[in-house]
């Protein structure tokens, strides 16, 4: 008994949460997951659980991983504390969630006017984005890497028409991470909520405008009950990727086959989420216009050059107001800004001007 019981307590140290005992006695791992997410939420919640199935089955279940979905182990909000602190050895969810923790964990997930999917990617893995993310990470005893993307979200619902600044001036409008700050800045009180309570606040007239993702969730959750007003481009977050946290003496407790295996299935995720959401967002957007009368609108140049001039404003505060320790969150900016002044050449010669010359008004389809 004592010697299993010091086993238990060595497993405890090295690993960061508990294993069962018949796992123990056969080698095999068995994790946590906690999520931001309602339990089989489309997309995000769904995605979370496919990247829990995968690194168990790569791993031969040598690696297995029970998901626990938001208020099931901790609240939606309180993952990167779980992670850690060891309650969990995985966290899946966004990092702008942390804002409180660094300033510097949005530019992770999204920062307004930043990076579309793709260019983040290409920050991540080819730039310094991961090295600087583990550093940032460190002190909190974790890392993480990127698992899931939604792509282009949509800016969000509100009761009434935006037609001007004007009419933005005194909304709660339900918008996390940065984009909160930059909508303070033109009169409107940002609030944060998880996924699972925008509904009833936008019933309850808690709040009166909401962001979340784009027509795929937002279509399921029934946002379009409320508000018919859906506006588009999600500038704040253009390409937003989710991520796995893991806590540090869990994650060095693998061996190198591990590890790889996780950070494969990490970048499967991000594909394949991002793959989802491309397709099942367009016939969710038709079903929102002509199934519940759901009016579509971009939103006006003025307010869209306000909000631009808004990003600015807030990424500067953010770089002045840095006291973090080595200048984690100024190295950040400094570099994500760099990185997107190489990128943004190739996207509007490559991408952006092949998607500009697909509206041309030619024929294209079956005769």
């Amino acid at each position: 008994m004592k010697r299993r019981s010091l086993l238990k307590a060595a497993v405890l140290a090295g690993g960061g949460a508990a294993f069962a005992a018949p796992a123990i006695s056969k080698g095999l791992l068995e994790w946590r997951m906690v999520t931001s997410w309602p339990r089989g939420l489309p997309g995000l919640g769904t995605g979370a659980e496919r990247l829990a199935a995968n690194i168990t089955a790569m791993s031969g279940g040598r690696l297995t991983i029970k998901v626990y979905a938001a208020g099931e182990l901790v609240p939606a909000l309180e993952c990167f504390g779980a992670v850690s602190n060891g309650t969990a050895q995985l966290g899946h969810d966004a990092a702008y969630y942390h804002t409180g923790k660094s300033e510097g964990a949005p530019f992770f997930t999204t920062f307004p006017f930043g990076f579309t999917t793709n260019e983040m990617d290409a920050w991540i893995k080819y730039g310094n984005g991961q090295k600087l993310w583990d550093e940032l990470y460190a002190p909190f005893g974790m890392r993480a890497f990127h698992a899931g993307s939604t792509g282009t979200q949509m800016l969000g619902w509100f009761r009434r028409e935006i037609r001007s600044l004007a009419d933005l001036k005194g909304l709660k409008f339900r918008a996390p991470g940065h984009q909160g700050r930059v909508l303070a800045k033109l009169g409107v009180t940002p609030v944060t909520l998880p996924g699972g309570e925008i509904f009833p606040a936008l019933q309850s007239g808690a709040i009166d405008a909401a962001e979340w993702i784009g027509p795929y969730n937002d279509l399921a959750l029934g946002f379009y009950q409320v508000c018919k007003y859906y506006y588009s481009p999600g500038y704040h977050e253009a390409g937003p990727n989710l991520q796995l946290m893991i806590n540090e003496r869990a994650w060095q407790s693998l061996t190198p086959d591990l590890q790889a295996i996780v950070r494969t299935a990490c970048a499967a995720a991000t594909r394949d989420m991002l793959a989802e959401y491309n397709a099942r967002s367009g016939p969710a957007l038709r079903t929102l216009v002509k199934d519940h009368g759901v009016i579509v609108r971009p939103l006006p140049e003025e307010v869209l050059m306000a909000c631009g001039e808004k990003s600015n404003e807030v990424l500067n505060e953010i770089y002045a107001a840095d006291a973090s320790p080595n200048r984690i969150v100024r190295r950040i900016i400094e570099d994500f800004l760099a990185f997107r002044k190489e990128i943004l050449p190739w996207t509007r010669v490559g991408e952006q001007a092949y998607l500009n010359a697909r509206r041309l008004p030619f024929e294209f389809g079956l005769k």
